[in-house]
């Protein structure tokens, strides 16, 4: 076992909460600062969660010498700049996913990472899941056959409230980069990245996305069906279509969860969850841990260019649906078309 780290959670949100949570399990970890806007949720959060210290800024606690790594936790619309202030002050940062708003919110990130010598990784924790590297072993093997369809979807419901994040386009609103990512990173991770995107959406009042349906097509004729809403509930699976067979990661596949697999021929086999404990946002965490043992300051396994290739097509994927964030937008469809 490496070292011991210092972890800092900027954002103390629902998600924080978990991953928290989680960060107890690994020995090489030390819950060391909790900070918010607001000195008193910080506290209430340090305190709940056992973090040693609490901050009531953000730029208080990155001038923290004894802070090693920052969890971005915030609304994927403040992710730029609290990464930038991270690594700016030479603080290692694993930032929540939808990584930014767009393509070029995630080049700047990089690039500070690469001018600050310092690490940073997208909290895509799908990737680091026990159920999904499982079924990528399987698919990528060849037992199936080649992969020719990937379908994926994420839903639930979500009643339209124009005061709340999901719905506000100021906030990054709309399933598509809330929960849409995740299908998109299922067709990426397997198939690669598209040549033909089409897309149909529906908006609410506010002008956020509320439904979206994708299709990809690939340029050896794979294709990738995906969907995201908040107007109803889904199964919330993916499922790899083969030409020997096919293979389901089952209900909140992103998660950990079981494999369901069927053979021509008519043979099914299911394989369990292998988590044991926790929520399954430690791998992750003891994986960063892991490459700042290694001296890295890139994941091999989350890189950058899987993140930078994941907002490409997040970004074709809005122009072609007619997505605009207004704050953070400015000039992106003319650039990108």
């Amino acid at each position: 076992m490496g070292k011991t780290y210092n972890w800092a959670v900027l954002g103390c949100g629902h998600i924080a909460e978990k991953f928290s949570t989680d960060l107890k399990l690994l020995r090489n970890a030390k819950l060391y600062a909790a900070a918010s806007r607001n000195l008193q949720k910080a506290q209430n959060f340090a305190a709940e969660y056992g973090f040693e210290m609490a901050y009531g800024s953000y730029e208080e606690m990155v001038a923290d010498p004894k802070v090693d790594i920052v969890y971005v936790a915030t609304p994927h619309s403040h992710h730029r700049n609290h990464t930038l202030l991270c690594l700016n002050n030479k603080k290692a940062v694993l930032c929540e996913k939808a990584f930014a708003m767009n393509q070029k919110e995630a080049e700047e990130m990089v690039a500070t990472a690469k001018e600050n010598n310092t690490f940073l990784m997208e909290a895509f924790w799908t990737m680091f899941q026990p159920s999904f590297n499982k079924a990528m072993e399987i698919i990528k093997s060849g037992e199936l056959g080649k992969l020719k369809i990937v379908r994926s979807d994420f839903a639930f419901h979500a009643p339209f409230d124009k005061t709340k994040r999901l719905y506000n386009i100021n906030l990054g609103g709309g399933s598509l980069l809330d929960i849409g990512i995740y299908p998109v990173f299922a067709a990426l991770t397997s198939l690669g990245i598209p040549e033909t995107i089409k897309t149909f959406a529906n908006f609410s009042e506010t002008g956020s996305e509320e439904s979206i349906s994708i299709i990809f097509k690939y340029k050896d004729g794979e294709m990738a069906n995906l969907t995201s809403s908040f107007a109803a509930y889904s199964p919330v699976q993916t499922e790899y279509w083969c030409e020997k067979g096919h293979l389901t990661l089952n209900a909140r596949w992103f998660t950990p969860t079981d494999i369901t697999i069927w053979k021509e021929g008519g043979s099914e086999t299911k394989i369990p969850n292998m988590l044991k404990n926790g929520w399954g946002y430690q791998f992750e965490a003891a994986h960063v841990m892991q490459c700042l043992d290694e001296g890295k300051i890139e994941s091999e396994k989350m890189s950058w260019k899987t993140s930078l290739d994941l907002m490409k097509i997040l970004d074709r994927v809005r122009i072609d649906a007619g997505i605009f964030f207004p704050k953070h937008d400015k000039n992106l469809f003319s650039e990108m078309k």
